[in-house]
């Protein structure tokens, strides 16, 4: 990938690093099935994680809302296996073209949810990046 398009995701990792210090649950670990950092907290929390999110993550739809929603994200949602009626699909406004998406997955078990934070598509030094922000390795 370009420097260009590298460069336009700096300002979306700086932003990254201010919405990890307002997470509610401080644990990332990294999700090699879609290549994204990942954090596991209680339902508890959701109030907290929302007002983390707000602030970082501007652009939020839902099943019902996806088709409003830029085509990129709606390219995301399509590769991650779409949005259903409880998941949620987040993006960062846009830097130089580059995004950055969150998916907010209930565990079905009412007491859990995942969010994941990504790139829309793979960038290896990108997403050496996005780890060292949230702390993730790798393995």
């Amino acid at each position: 990938m370009s420097q260009r398009v590298t460069t336009a995701f700096e300002p979306l990792l700086t932003q990254l690093t201010e919405f990890r210090a307002k997470w509610p649950k401080r644990g990332w670990s990294w999700d090699g099935r879609f290549s994204c950092v990942a954090s596991a907290f209680s339902a508890e929390l959701v109030e907290e994680a929302n007002a983390a999110l707000a602030g970082t993550f501007p652009g939020r739809w839902n099943h019902r809302t996806l088709a409003s929603a830029p085509p990129l994200v709606q390219q995301i949602a399509e590769r991650t296996g779409g949005v259903r009626a409880d998941q949620w699909i987040f993006s960062t406004a846009p830097s130089g073209g580059a995004i950055i998406y969150g998916l907010w997955w209930p565990w079905g078990d009412d007491t859990t949810i995942t969010l994941r934070v990504g790139l829309p598509s793979p960038n290896p030094s990108v997403e050496d990046r996005l780890r060292d922000v949230f702390g993730a390795s790798p393995y």
